[in-house]
């Protein structure tokens, strides 16, 4: 049985930012007063909070090859071919992972910070353009966002840290997470910032060449641009929501349509059709293959992964969705990402529990950490369910993709507070 219920998303004027559950509670409480129309989102989640496990069935398989790489409290992590020999190496905080053996090399120091690191995310660029792959990266606290200069071949070989180079000072703090993505299709990704403050501006800063050098040598400079003055909050995600050809910028509090003038030098159109502590990524992607853009999601710091399948827009542009339960067994799938783990054309779900995202503060905190994917079967709409590894290997901020070893099978790599591990794909 399907469990959903069609509902139009309703704007009410309530923001959480709160990581304690009782600010969660009040603002389930103020949404219920304020909301109209035939399902409010405090109805909704109540009834997600049921008994119902989700739409999933689980899927028996061959055992993935599990590579644990280092155990500390870093949570981002990427792939890319950093040495130049044609393999997907891993980047994880403090390191690299040369593929096939996976020893940790260094790249920079970190400083451990509340039970976190001092990072929140690993992305690859070559930012002074020498031809090899590059570190930006951000933080939690700190508002500097650095990027880390691939040293060469030699020094790569000896083990030196890579030299660090201011690229930007947002002046913004609480800063949640990041995606590098091209938001206005200039053919360079741009950088997203998410904060846990909804107080906060929606802020995009572009990643514009320049002939001007920047520090250590920096062929790009990042050039802010406001969305909105306020209305950040928990979650984002990238895409064309409403069909016009254009991609929009999602996070909890609703989304922001991107102007048909053009991306920037005005602010875009919030839409607050939502109220959720959402992951980072939240996926735009058309599940059903409708014609629609749906949104997959999860609750990033209690339980519930959905499946919100758009089932079409009024004269105004508001979108209806059937809000689906996909599963709820497991709590905390703060990250999502999408890939064909198969090879069946279809790209999977993948997730799993972010272990101890508030150091365990969080609903099903400190159960143990999990790694699963979904296979979606048009047929009877719901999913099948396997679980890569449970017990050792859960998710962090960042689920990481590719060929690691060369059998031209998509593997996966994760980086947590249960460690960081490579999980090799055993698809014959």
């Amino acid at each position: 049985m399907v469990v959903k219920e069609s509902w139009m998303f309703v704007a009410c004027p309530l923001v959480v930012t709160s990581w304690k559950r009782l600010a969660f509670r009040m603002a389930v409480v103020s949404a219920a007063w304020c909301s109209s129309g035939p399902a409010s989102w405090a109805q909704d989640t109540a009834r997600a909070a049921g008994k119902e496990q989700g739409v999933f069935q689980e899927a028996k398989g061959p055992a993935w090859g599990i590579r644990s790489l280092m155990l500390d409290a870093n949570e981002g992590c990427t792939v890319g071919d950093i040495d130049g020999d044609g393999r997907l190496d891993v980047v994880a905080g403090r390191h690299w992972y040369r593929s096939p053996d996976w020893v940790p090399r260094p790249v920079r120091t970190i400083e451990d910070w509340n039970g976190y690191v001092q990072s929140n995310g690993d992305f690859l660029l070559d930012v002074n353009q020498d031809g090899r792959l590059d570190v930006i990266a951000g933080s939690f606290i700190p508002s500097q966002v650095h990027w880390y200069q691939n040293p060469g071949e030699e020094a790569l070989r000896l083990g030196q840290t890579w030299p660090k180079h201011l690229l930007v000072d947002t002046g913004k703090s609480e800063n949640e997470g990041q995606l590098m993505d091209d938001i206005d299709g200039n053919g360079t990704p741009d950088w997203i910032v998410n904060s846990w403050n909804a107080k906060n501006p929606v802020m995009v800063y572009r990643l514009m060449p320049s002939d001007e050098a920047g520090e250590g040598g920096a062929k790009y400079r990042l050039i802010a641009s406001e969305i909105a003055p306020s209305g950040n909050s928990h979650g984002m995600g990238v895409g064309d929501l409403n069909g016009d050809g254009r991609k929009d910028l999602l996070t909890g509090t609703g989304w922001y349509e991107q102007p048909a003038e053009g991306a920037w030098g005005k602010g875009w159109k919030h839409h607050p059709d939502w109220q959720i502590q959402a992951s980072v990524p939240m996926l735009v992607h058309d599940l059903d293959r409708d014609g629609k853009a749906d949104v997959l999601v999860g609750e990033g710091h209690d339980y519930g992964l959905y499946w919100w399948c758009q089932t079409g827009q009024d004269g105004e542009g508001k979108i209806a969705f059937d809000r689906i339960l996909v599963d709820r067994s497991y709590s905390q799938p703060h990250a999502l990402a999408l890939a064909d783990l198969d090879g069946d054309g279809r790209e999977e779900l993948i997730s799993g529990k972010r272990y101890f995202a508030h150091n365990g503060g969080d609903p099903g905190g400190k159960d143990m950490p999990l790694l699963v994917f979904y296979q979606y079967r048009p047929e009877s709409r719901d999913f099948l369910r396997t679980t890569v590894e449970q017990g050792h290997v859960g998710i962090g901020l960042q689920i990481a993709t590719g060929d690691l070893d060369g059998d031209q099978k998509i593997d996966i790599a994760v980086a947590g507070k249960s460690g960081t591990h490579v999980l090799l794909n055993p698809t014959p």
